[in-house]
């Protein structure tokens, strides 16, 4: 088959992958595609809650036509018997003849062995293309099983003159209407989406996906209260029944004030903390233990502040809107210039969203 079929057909299971994005944690959102002379005969996605896998969804559709066929898949068939059985299995069962696969999975239940079973069993496996991609769409995973925490996006919206909103938290619309539906785009395609308590006490978000049938894709909503004083009137809680809020404190509050909010239905989790603020690293760390593989910060000024300095930022979503706030307005960055955080990056590209812009960074590994 022409390098360029291939291309083509690897992209569609990275499409289809994406589709799972924010809603397959704590599995890999997967895409895979199965091509016979040409036709496509089997196309499968990661559902919701990570099971049945992508490739199982494929075989599924292309049933019997499977055998002698190729199939492309964005992530190494696993090979582990999980909640689910190995996918590399039911792929030899099925009598596929070559497996493209864009990446090795670096989960060491994994690691080249699902590869390996393939070509034990005369299936010829090719490693590699869209690799660039597969480690983008997949940073979530690898990031979880590689280093034991999410993998971090930092939104922010500064104005023309660099900031990011009015002093003593004055509600002041930086950015437009389509800048506020790429970010509800961000959150869906999220696990979790973090603040701090200065943001639920000063804005009462809701902090979900409002995009017209996407309310069901909003991300778990995780909240940094040090000092549990998340008062139960607060959106983030009214509405837990809809959408989960976990959120954390240290060791000092009261088992009462943790009873409360759990009996409205939050999570409460505890983490250590210093000189009042939460161990940010602990966080990450229990967030990957619940599951949660891709985490959208959208907290203020201290929380991403915190987390710039310890670089647990992966990757940034600035937005830039046209409109200027004025020299009393408040940083982007608590200590720290937003050069300071850009500097630990690399850009990806910028996009104009009607009169703001949208410019990606990236950590680079």
């Amino acid at each position: 088959m022409a390098d360029a079929d291939d291309a083509r057909f690897m992209q569609l299971a990275f499409t289809l992958g994406r589709r799972g994005l924010g809603n397959t944690w704590p599995n890999p959102a997967v895409g895979a595609t199965i091509v016979k002379d040409g036709v496509i005969i089997g196309r499968g996605w990661t559902q919701p809650g990570g099971r049945p896998h992508a490739e199982v969804e494929a075989l599924r559709q292309a049933k019997k036509n499977a055998q002698g066929a190729t199939m492309y898949v964005t992530l190494e068939p696993c090979s582990h018997q999980g909640k689910s059985p190995p996918c590399a299995d039911a792929i030899i069962r099925a009598g596929i003849a070559r497996v493209v696969s864009a990446l090795e999975d670096p989960n060491p239940e994994v690691a080249g062995k699902g590869h390996a079973r393939l070509r034990e069993k005369g299936i010829t496996v090719e490693v590699g293309l869209g690799a660039d991609e597969a480690r983008r769409v997949h940073a979530g995973h690898i990031m979880r099983v590689t280093k034991n925490r999410p993998h971090v996006t930092l939104k922010l919206a500064l104005s023309a003159d660099g900031k990011a909103g009015l002093a003593g938290r004055k509600p002041f619309a930086i950015t437009g209407e389509q800048a506020r539906t790429r970010v509800f785009q961000m959150r869906a395609a999220s696990d979790a989406i973090l603040v701090g308590i200065g943001t639920v006490l000063s804005d009462n978000p809701q902090l979900s996906c409002r995009l017209p049938g996407m309310f069901g894709r909003s991300p778990v909503r995780v909240v940094l209260d040090a000092t549990l004083k998340l008062p139960l009137s607060t959106s983030v809680v009214a509405t837990v029944r809809d959408t989960p809020t976990w959120v954390f404190t240290s060791s000092k509050p009261s088992a009462i004030a943790e009873e409360i909010l759990q009996q409205k239905g939050c999570k409460v989790l505890r983490v250590g903390d210093l000189e009042g603020r939460l161990d940010l690293e602990e966080v990450l760390k229990v967030l990957a233990e619940q599951g949660i593989t891709r985490l959208m910060v959208e907290g203020g000024p201290k929380v991403a502040g915190a987390l710039a300095a310890a670089h647990l930022i992966d990757e940034l979503a600035l937005l830039r809107g046209e409109k200027n706030v004025g020299a009393t307005g408040i940083e982007a960055l608590e200590g720290m210039p937003i050069d300071g955080l850009t500097g630990q990056l690399q850009s990806r590209g910028r996009e104009k969203l009607g009169a703001d812009t949208l410019e990606v960074f990236e950590r680079q590994s």
